[in-house]
């Protein structure tokens, strides 16, 4: 789908540990309980929606960055994309 998103501007990604941890700010923490972990592949995820981007584009970035097929990273992205929609973390 070629439906732009991007990463809602309260929310940022802060290395902790060696995990990286979604963390809300500002109002967000008022209606956001709890962190949410990602992964490597789900920083470098994070990174790229800083800015707009499609499904495709995040697909492309991830091929390009990892040794991985492309049926598996499709979803993969789209479980990511799935578990930030559901907690109002990314913008549609």
């Amino acid at each position: 789908n070629g439906l732009a998103m991007k990463i809602q501007k309260e929310f940022v990604l802060r290395e902790i540990a060696g995990d990286y941890v979604i963390i809300p700010t500002g109002k967000t923490t008022l209606t956001f309980n709890g962190l949410i972990t990602v992964n490597e592949v789900g920083a470098a995820l994070w990174k790229m929606l800083q800015s707009e981007k499609s499904l495709d584009d995040l697909v492309q970035g991830i091929l390009d960055e990892y040794d991985v097929e492309e049926s598996v990273a499709r979803e993969d992205i789209q479980e990511f994309l799935d578990t930030l929609s559901k907690n109002g973390i990314l913008d549609e």
